[in-house]
């Protein structure tokens, strides 16, 4: 019998090991059907979308379902979780997205074992992940706020599917998955060296939008009063 700590880590671990399974295994097999790049992010995007929608269902009763160490450190910073419980979060998520890429690789008859070539490097990438990341955070904190967390499962995955096609990082926004998307070198893989600018801006939407959800928050107090 699981302890609810054991349970909550364990829930991440699952959780973060199958939603980078279905970025990456989603976009080896979008490769192999089509020669189309826009029809190849349309099944990666349904296919992420859609079991992110029931991961989320499925877990968010037993650990909230961050399955992102952004999430996580917002939630620490609201007071919503404990220190304790966040930073065993953020190494078993990191593991459970590497792990899931390895899982990819292997379903797909390929090297289990793969550093990804894909460089993403420029401005327009880190804005891109900067405004997928805060859009995310923005989502789920106003739903949690406005007591509608129930939307969570459905808003969330909709805003993912929709940025990456709108953002022009095609919306990683989360440090776990873009370090497990380091491990295949496929369709969603990213090379090591740009990995640490994404991550960065990860952070940084997850400040912007605490800064957004505290302004809308502020300015409700106001014309309540």
């Amino acid at each position: 019998m699981l302890t609810s700590t054991a349970r909550s880590l364990f829930a991440e671990f699952l959780g973060t090991v199958t939603l980078v399974c279905v970025v990456v295994g989603s976009g080896i097999m979008a490769e192999t059907l089509t020669t189309d790049g826009a029809l190849a992010m349309f099944i990666n995007a349904i296919c992420v979308a859609a079991a992110l929608g029931v991961l989320i269902a499925l877990f968010g009763p037993m650990s909230g379902a961050h399955f992102n160490p952004v999430v996580t450190l917002v939630m620490l910073w609201r007071k919503s979780i404990s220190t304790k419980l966040a930073l065993l979060f953020i190494p078993v998520q990191i593991v459970g997205a590497i792990l899931g890429a390895i899982l990819a690789n292997v379903m797909f008859d390929q090297a289990a074992y793969q550093i990804s070539a894909h460089v993403r490097s420029t401005h327009g990438l880190w804005i891109g992940e900067l405004v997928a990341t805060a859009g995310l955070l923005f989502v789920i904190l106003i739903l949690v706020d406005t007591e509608r967390a129930n939307w969570i499962p459905v808003a969330v995955p909709a805003w993912i599917a929709s940025a990456i096609f709108f953002t022009s990082s095609t919306s990683f926004a989360n440090p776990a998955v873009a370090i497990g998307r380091v491990f295949s070198d496929t369709f969603a893989g990213i090379a090591p060296d740009s990995v640490p600018a994404f991550i960065l801006f990860e952070l940084i939407g997850g400040v912007v939008a605490v800064g957004l959800v505290a302004l809308f928050k502020n300015q409700t107090e106001i014309e309540t009063e």
